[in-house]
């Protein structure tokens, strides 16, 4: 598969360190609930349409975090889980990733592959595409 680009901009798939992962970026929607979600929307179908599954790091940095933005990430995930073996998430307080895991036993939901949170975008790469990452 050659290199594409997402509908956010991203290299598909991302070589790093090795490996091969994809990175979206949800960054810097501040406040904008709604451009957010049609990025995750495209982002998704672009996602399903690839067929080829990779490690996906997220960026949130400077997003405000809805409920309803968890709601629909947590959603997205889910129907994308045979793509996505392992789940880095970027720049999320630690107050949302609180909130994250309080949505998740509230509404009985928990994310399918291992999933860590990271405030260095770096080390979220390099954990997804080690050895460790792979096998855990």
């Amino acid at each position: 598969m050659g290199m594409q680009k997402s509908p956010g901009g991203s290299l598909f798939p991302y070589p790093y360190k090795g490996g091969e992962l994809f990175g979206v970026h949800y960054g810097s929607f501040f406040t904008n609930e709604g451009a957010l979600l049609a990025r995750m929307k495209a982002e998704e179908e672009f996602i399903a349409k690839a067929n080829h599954p990779l490690p996906l790091w997220i960026d949130f940095y400077e997003t405000k975090l809805t409920d309803q933005v968890l709601i629909e990430f947590s959603k997205s995930i889910l129907r994308l889980q045979r793509q996505i073996p392992k789940l880095a998430i970027v720049g999320c307080s630690f107050k949302d990733q609180r909130r994250f895991h309080k949505l998740g036993k509230k509404s009985g939901f928990e994310f399918p592959m291992p999933v860590r949170f990271f405030s260095d975008p770096e080390e979220a790469k390099t954990w997804l595409v080690s050895e460790e990452a792979r096998h855990q």
